[in-house]
């Protein structure tokens, strides 16, 4: 049966891939998205299928009217300021989107409790004290996005516990693919394959043995929608990952080989502050969702790539 569903962040990289999938699942799909790092174009081949709204999760105003004026089944609440450098520069900016969090919660209890899902980060970890890392471990985070993120968790137990609300929180670990942002201000994937596209070395910090967990962003998605979908994860925090780890440097040659410039060899600069290790353990997604990703790092590669020589 469609539903109709609340995508906020929907033009970003996941928000877009999210919105596509439900479209083609037949939900009525409301995008709101404040265009600061998010872009039209990328949902430019699907637009005229769903409601796209120009406004700020922050903004009361600009977001009460939606849940106001339609009967909302889920609200998937992506909107964020993302990305490493960004979030670090920004920093009162990043701790502004507390306001975006609880403007989703106020409204979803006010207006017919549609189920919340809520994309949390890998980095409320902080520095691991476990690998693979559970979520009912050590969580230590330290910066103002990690924060952010947690305080988001919070609200998904709290008002699941107190009010019934029907709310999940993910804990995303290194998406991938299609439409991710490349410049500097985006994530280590879409660097490396920029710079390597571009006939120039991917540039490893340190001696590329820290390990992350990549996950191929129609996989994520698949898990998104499987968590919405299942009355199991209510009240719940699930790690969305492969449980593979994958150091820098494999990494970094994995992309040099499947784009086929196999004449780039990985540079080497100083290393920096940084968290070494970090990948999750998946045993409650696979208990939970019943789902384990099924794109491999190669095949994630190949498609990414041919995305990026093609736009």
């Amino acid at each position: 049966m469609a539903k109709t569903v609340l995508v906020t962040g929907g033009a970003g990289f996941i928000g877009s891939h999210l919105c596509e999938r439900l479209v083609k699942d037949g939900h009525q799909v409301i995008c709101l998205d404040n265009l600061s790092a998010g872009r039209l174009d990328n949902i430019k081949d699907f637009q005229d299928k769903l409601t796209f709204i120009q406004g700020d999760a922050n903004n009361l105003v600009d977001l009460e009217p939606i849940f106001k004026d339609n009967k909302l089944d889920a609200v998937f609440h992506y909107a964020a300021v993302v990305g490493v450098r960004r979030t670090a520069e920004n920093p009162l900016e990043v701790l502004d989107d507390i306001k975006g969090i609880r403007n989703i919660f106020g409204l979803a209890l006010r207006y017919g409790k549609p189920k919340v899902v809520f994309a949390s980060s890998s980095e409320v970890y902080g520095e691991p004290v476990e690998i693979p890392e559970k979520e009912d471990g050590h969580i230590n985070p330290k910066i103002p996005y990690a924060v952010v993120k947690l305080y988001g968790e919070k609200m998904v137990e709290a008002y699941w516990q107190k009010y019934q609300l029907p709310a999940v929180a993910l804990r995303f670990f290194n998406v991938y693919g299609p439409r991710q942002e490349s410049s500097d201000y985006g994530f280590v994937m879409g660097i490396f394959i920029k710079r390597v596209l571009a006939g120039q070395p991917p540039m490893i910090f340190g001696d590329g043995s820290q390990t992350r967990d990549f996950v191929f962003v129609d996989d994520n998605i698949e898990a998104c929608v499987l968590a919405w979908q299942s009355e199991k994860t209510n009240g719940q925090v699930i790690n969305i990952g492969t449980g593979k780890p994958t150091t820098i440097l494999d990494l970094a040659e994995a992309v040099i080989e499947a784009s086929g410039q196999t004449q780039i060899k990985p540079e080497f600069v100083p290393a920096r502050d940084d968290i070494k290790h970090r990948f999750p353990d998946i045993a409650k997604m696979q208990r939970l969702l019943n789902f384990r990703p099924k794109v491999s790092l190669k095949d994630g590669l190949r498609k990414t790539i041919s995305y990026y020589q093609q736009n």
